[in-house]
């Protein structure tokens, strides 16, 4: 039957001799709601439930009242966990062998989830789930977020009904980049309003949740909730700062310590559980020098004070769930997705692309002049690795590294009308993977699996359930084997043991040291067996070949950094060096806008000027961290270069009479600076030097006739748009890096420290 071949009643010539049919409704009608909540780069120990001393009281009591996993495991970075725990299969099958900014021309990177793969999100809604998703995205190729598209993989298009966040890897908390649904839009507040990303994140989520009730209390919802916390930029509003003035001053030696005794009291770690030593390039906290003890303490103060603004606002959630009567028949979940970063560098960073930029801060200026402005809008901090550590109590290494300091994570699991009350507060240490979370999520939902999904065959779950756990703390594992890979960092899990590598980026693989523990006796992998064990760890090598060919691992591929702005592909923003606009268009996120990086370029603007002159921004890079502006103000035609808070300015008197001008600068390398130079209709007016420049200009990206968010300067207050006509921006790439180029300047930068 053309419209509904599926039609049952029967069609006549009118309604009168013919029969109405309707379709049974979805069968997930009645299903329990769930709530899968996703924190950034937080540590095994970093919840007070799992350890710390840190107030995570929300958190903590949804412990209390349901079960806490000590064997959950990810991929040790934030965008292949998330494919892992919204598909149930392992991020290299899926695409998403590293973060989304990446396309290395492989099936195993391609920057977003391949449609064999269906979300649990699409199965979900197909069940008949209202399907919500809130917070951090980074599951779409980052040159596909602008406004233009395609909109393939953002999140409405892989199953989801409502969207709010931000589809970066990072954001400023006070000033997102956001997008709701499928168009961008900008914040709702400002810092100086009390506005925080978090507290919006939340409440769009109730205000989803509410309006689904009140209208249709019989469909059940699924909300995934991505926090950008505890990821750089650590942020958080000044009264929750204050709070932790002086709390870690005794440094990160003894505070790891009494992590470790805390866990061990409470039965997070088994006992005769060995402290991992300090990993390698950590200092002792009683040989950094008084201003270095400073900065790192304030650093991690600004840590402590976003874990627990984010604590409150999981509580904020939890409450309203409880008023709303839909707490007890609510799966609520919370996960991390990698350890505790180690992207601020052995002594903490103010601007974390000080460390992607390799270029070393200068902590005592830094104590003297910026200490307070640490966790607040003008910093975008990250803490040292021995807070790292600290934080992934009792392991070693961090997030990016297959060893536990990178992979094992918390995971609690509270839903009481699901586990019974005598299992309330319990710990399984059963070993499980996020690609289980999303099998898990359909056992109890009763959401099948198709094996053809939106017209593509399905690639099998690699994921099993953990619910049967729920009921009994001695159910075998849904798992007896788990490889793990990340930037070349290799491990393998199966029945007990686990084999791992530590990977020097450019060092043959074959030469990769591999270290074997028992890790059912041996929980921080600190006692290397693989020397009494030479035929156990041979055979333990080679599960992780027969895994890797079978997950779609190969080819290995160690590489980071290059693959920013390193191949021009075809079919994306990048395909040409010459980029051009027709303002006013919407905000432009990083991986869309020109790769400006080290690269010579020029910025030519195309203006309209009225009778009473005109002023603002004609274009804008990044932030008050670092980036670009140039603009008209006070007279003069300016072009800011933020070199990570040293600004470098070219500035000169222009008058620009009524009609048309062509205002532009340019940028010519010379060594490892530059000089930029302004101009008027074709006349230079002022140059600046630019001693170093950044390969890396920030992760917020780029306005045209306004600088809408966090501003790149102090002379005016945002978006201070152009009064003008802004008419055409052309942006030309004289150059293009190779990505052995970039390569050469990450190692030889970073060298440096």
């Amino acid at each position: 039957m053309i419209g509904e071949p599926e039609f049952g009643g029967r069609i006549g010539r009118t309604h009168l001799d013919s029969e109405p049919w309707w379709p049974e409704p979805p069968a997930g009608i009645g299903g329990p709601n769930v709530v899968l909540v996703v924190l950034d780069d937080t540590g095994f120990a970093h919840f007070g439930s799992y350890g710390s001393t840190l107030a995570t009281p929300a958190i903590d009591a949804l412990a209390r009242g349901g079960l806490r996993y000590t064997g959950f495991h990810t991929t040790a970075l934030c965008s292949p966990s998330r494919a892992c725990l919204l598909t149930g299969r392992n991020h290299h099958a899926v695409g998403m062998r590293g973060v989304s900014n990446w396309n290395s021309g492989y099936p195993h990177m391609r920057g977003g989830i391949t449609p064999r793969a269906a979300t649990v999100a699409e199965l979900l809604r197909a069940h008949g789930y209202a399907t919500f998703a809130a917070g951090k995205w980074h599951l779409a190729p980052m040159h596909e977020t602008s406004a233009a598209g395609p909109h393939t993989n953002w999140p409405l298009q892989k199953g989801f009904d409502r969207y709010y966040g931000f589809l970066q890897g990072e954001t400023d908390q006070f000033h997102p980049e956001l997008t709701h649904d499928n168009h961008h839009v900008d914040p709702p507040g400002r810092p100086e309003d009390g506005y925080h990303v978090s507290e919006d994140i939340v409440d769009r989520s109730m205000g989803w949740i509410r309006d689904l009730v009140s209208v249709r209390p019989d469909r059940p919802f699924f909300l995934y909730l991505a926090f950008g916390a505890t990821h750089a930029p650590h942020q958080a509003p000044e009264a929750y700062r204050q709070r932790w003035r002086g709390a870690f001053d005794e440094g990160y030696d003894v505070m790891r310590q009494r992590w470790f005794e805390r866990q061990l009291e409470l039965g997070i770690v088994p006992p005769g559980t060995t402290l991992a030593p300090r990993n390698p390039g950590v200092p002792a906290w009683d040989d950094l020098t008084a201003n270095q003890k400073a900065f790192s303490c304030r650093l991690q103060e600004a840590f402590a004070a976003m874990l627990e603004h984010t604590d409150d606002q999981i509580g904020r959630l939890v409450e309203f769930l409880r008023d709303q009567d839909l707490l007890d028949d609510t799966v609520f979940m919370v996960v991390s997705d990698n350890g505790a970063s180690q992207e601020g560098g052995p002594f903490g960073v103010m601007d974390e692309f000080s460390f992607f930029n390799g270029h070393l801060e200068d902590i005592d200026a830094l104590v003297d002049n910026r200490l307070d402005d640490i966790g607040g809008p003008h910093s975008h901090s990250n803490y040292p690795w021995g807070w790292a550590q600290a934080g992934n109590s009792p392991l070693r290494w961090y997030k990016q590294n297959t060893y536990g300091g990178g992979v094992r994570d918390p995971f609690i699991v509270h839903w009481p009308g699901g586990i019974d009350p005598s299992q309330a507060g319990s710990i399984r240490t059963q070993f499980c993977h996020a690609v289980d979370v999303a099998a898990t999520i359909l056992d109890v939902t009763g959401a099948p699996a198709p094996e053809q999904f939106g017209g593509h065959v399905q690639i099998p779950l690699h994921g099993r359930s953990i619910a049967p756990t729920f009921a009994d703390g001695a159910a075998p594992p849904p798992r007896t084997t788990q490889y793990f890979e990340q930037m070349g960092h290799r491990g393998i899990y199966a029945d007990g043991w686990k084999a791992t590598t530590y990977h020097v980026q450019g060092h043959p693989y074959d030469a990769d040291e591999w270290a074997l523990f028992h890790l059912d006796e041996d929980f921080s992998e600190c006692n290397d067996l693989s020397a009494d064990h030479p035929a156990k760890l041979a055979e333990m090598i080679d599960r992780w070949w027969s895994e890797a060919g079978a997950m779609g691992v190969l080819p290995l591929d160690d590489r980071t950094i290059e693959l920013f702005g390193g191949h021009t592909q075809p079919g994306t923003p990048h395909a040409s060096l010459t980029y051009e606009y027709r303002p006013p268009i919407s905000h432009i996120p990083a991986d869309a806008a020109p790769l400006l990086g080290a690269r010579p370029w020029t910025i030519t603007a195309d203006v309209v000027v009225g009778e009473e002159g005109a002023q603002g921004v004609l274009y804008a890079r990044g932030s008050h961290n670092v980036g670009q502006v140039f603009f008209l103000h006070d007279g003069k035609l300016q072009f800011d270069y933020n070199a990570l808070g040293t600004h470098h300015r070219a500035a000169a008197p222009v008058t620009l009479g009524p009609g048309r001008h062509e205002l532009s600068a340019r940028l010519e390398r010379h060594g490892p600076g530059a000089v930029v130079t302004i101009a008027a209709d074709g006349d230079d007016l002022a140059a600046v030097e630019v001693p170093w420049l950044a390969r890396m200009l920030g992760s917020t990206g780029m306005d045209l006739g306004r600088d809408s968010l966090s501003t790149v300067v102090d002379d005016y207050a945002g978006p201070h748009p152009f009064t003008g006509r802004l008419e055409r921006v052309v942006v030309e790439v004289r150059s293009r890096r190779t990505d052995a180029d970039v390569a050469a300047e990450g190692r030889s930068e970073l060298a440096r420290e």
